[in-house]
């Protein structure tokens, strides 16, 4: 079963917020055919420390605003290298550059189907990789 409309609008808010504060390479899995615990993982990251939380709030607060939605579970606080934001059907991981290439979520997750965001995150400035599904 296809990730739930409800999953797959949470995830355009949270892209088109982390595209605000300049995240690189945002990326959206369907994850709803492997996982029973979320449908849709967005993966971001953040050359540095202090714009991951930048993000991390953007997010919260947007998700907050438009869809009245807290998360379940936030992760990674303290470090700020790898945040995990946990809203049930959406699981947001915004990753400092480092943590992204070492752990490569894409990569581990590779079978599962692109979320297309090109119309959300299109704003990017040039230089910024953004998911081209």
């Amino acid at each position: 079963m296809p990730a739930t409309d409800r999953a797959l609008a949470l995830t355009r808010i949270a892209a088109a917020a982390a595209a605000d504060r300049l995240a690189q390479d945002i990326v959206a899995l369907d994850v709803s055919e492997h996982l029973v615990i979320t449908d849709v993982f967005l993966i971001c990251s953040a050359p540095n420390d202090r714009q991951v939380r930048a993000i991390v709030d953007a997010v919260e607060e947007q998700l907050r605003e438009r869809a009245d939605v807290r998360p379940v579970r936030r992760e990674g606080d303290r470090e700020s290298r790898w945040v995990l934001l946990d809203y049930g059907d959406l699981v947001v991981h915004v990753q400092h550059n480092e943590e992204r290439e070492f752990y490569s979520l894409q990569r581990l997750w590779k079978d599962c189907p692109p979320v297309p965001l090109s119309d959300v995150v299109s704003a990017q400035p040039s230089g910024v990789a953004v998911d081209q599904a």
